[in-house]
């Protein structure tokens, strides 16, 4: 057998052998919101003609970083995984957090911060 029907034999099988699990669809939505904020911050972006990250990018980062994380830890118990979305969630939260304040400061007139 030939190099190429090979791998699309072994592509085959692994389709044919596809388990949806609960964890694999906590792990599907996080990849969802976790990808969607690219488009969402993209569609801002084009739309005020500026680089602009808004209040929506920073919330499906954080929930599907959430989500990823908790697929990796409960779900399937891979370091990789885990590993690679540990910082983000913390990085999306803290990111989320100063959004707020700022928007709240520029309601309030605060510039303290």
């Amino acid at each position: 057998m030939d190099t190429f029907a090979h791998h699309f034999q072994h592509i085959l099988d692994a389709l044919h052998r596809f388990e949806l699990t609960p964890w694999k669809m906590v792990g599907y939505a996080g990849t969802l919101m976790f990808t969607s904020r690219w488009f969402v911050q993209l569609y801002y972006t084009r739309k005020h003609k500026r680089v602009v990250m808004p209040l929506a990018f920073w919330w499906l980062s954080v929930m599907g970083s959430t989500l990823l994380l908790a697929y990796f830890i409960l779900g399937k118990n891979d370091s990789v995984g885990i590993l690679s979305n540990f910082f983000p969630v913390f990085v999306s939260v803290y990111n989320l957090v100063v959004h707020l304040r700022h928007q709240k400061n520029s309601l309030t007139g605060d510039a303290t911060g």
